[in-house]
């Protein structure tokens, strides 16, 4: 008797097995998808997928639906969200708010998303960015969070002039004006020229003059560090998206990707290795806010050497020609790390 229960554990053993298997190897067939809005950013992570024969399919997150039933978004072996935060200029902004139902539903169907519902959420919120920055006991710029425009002159009554007024929900510093003075703010008070944007959400912050005249920028990719850049700016713009040299010297749109040796009222990149300090920084900053890929942004203060963090970012574009750059192709690292994640 003790031998036949052995062996009859033995092929219990060998069918688990077998099952277990085949539900890997299902796992590894369904396709990855990539939910995204922006027409162009992501073509590199597409040329990846695709030199790979990696399968893959792309979601348009300005024109989709998702079935509430059991089985409805099970087809999938992971979803990369890619929704942009400034769709609302690209007139899309109507799929933001989706998107934080669509990740929610595929997260509690057991779906592997990456960047999911709170990723998107501290994403699409400024004001959240900067309570988690307080939270974790990190410098960032003095701020207000108000609701109305009428707000924004006693939000700045404690503040350090110059001033910017940001919308909550941003993305490539669309919305973003400086003030320079108290009374030049409440003229654009009563004029209505403050426009807080799509939830009419804004923040007061004091304008940090940058040492060198440039930002830094640090990704992440699984929560770890993955490389740095200084991207250098005039300081009349705050449009810093590395990837995507949106516009000419003439404020004209640029209808085809670019790179970032294009001219884009003087921005310029170039890597860079951060202080340990800020690493840690970063990768904690990351992991409290369950973006699994992003990208941070902080100053040097050029009046006292102060540093601050001032943006998180979860829609990280990475730059262009990245193993010149930086030393590493961030879009083979990319994919390398989603396939291993829909395994």
């Amino acid at each position: 008797m003790p031998h036949a229960k052995i062996a009859n554990r033995k092929a219990a053993a060998r069918r688990s097995s077998t099952k277990s298997k085949s539900r890997k190897s299902a796992i590894a067939t369904k396709p990855i998808a990539i939910y995204h809005e922006h027409p162009r950013w992501f073509v590199p992570v597409f040329a990846e997928l695709d030199r790979r024969a990696i399968p893959y399919v792309r979601l348009d997150a300005a024109h989709h639906h998702f079935d509430i039933s059991p089985n409805g978004d099970q087809q999938y072996g992971l979803v990369f969200n890619r929704m942009s935060p400034s769709a609302w200029t690209r007139g899309n902004a109507h799929a933001i708010f989706y998107t934080l139902s669509y990740l929610a539903h595929l997260e509690k169907q057991g779906t592997r998303v990456v960047n999911g519902s709170h990723a998107f959420r501290v994403e699409t919120s400024k004001a959240l960015q900067l309570s988690l920055l307080e939270s974790l006991g990190l410098p960032h710029p003095r701020s207000v969070v108000i609701n109305h425009p009428s707000q924004a002159v006693a939000a700045a009554k404690n503040l350090r002039y110059p001033i910017v007024v940001k919308p909550n929900i941003g993305g490539s510093g669309v919305g973003i004006v400086r003030f320079d003075s108290p009374e030049q703010l409440a003229a654009a008070v009563q004029n209505g020229a403050i426009q807080l944007g799509l939830d009419s959400t804004g923040i007061v912050q004091e304008f940090i003059p940058a040492r060198g005249g440039h930002i830094t920028r640090v990704e992440t990719l699984g929560y770890k560090y993955l490389y740095g850049i200084k991207v250098f700016t005039s300081g009349e713009t705050f449009d810093l998206c590395p990837m995507d040299i949106c516009k000419t010297t003439d404020g004209a749109e640029i209808k085809t990707a670019c790179v970032v040796e294009g001219a884009k009222t003087g921005l310029r990149v170039e890597g860079f290795k951060p202080p340990k300090k800020v690493i840690s920084d970063t990768e904690k900053i990351f992991r409290a806010a369950q973006i699994e890929v992003g990208g941070l942004e902080y100053i040097i203060d050029d009046r006292d050497g102060k540093l601050y963090y001032y943006d998180v970012n979860a829609l990280s574009n990475f730059v262009s020609d990245g193993p010149r750059i930086v030393g590493v192709d961030p879009f083979a690292r990319l994919v390398d790390y989603l396939v291993k994640e829909a395994r």
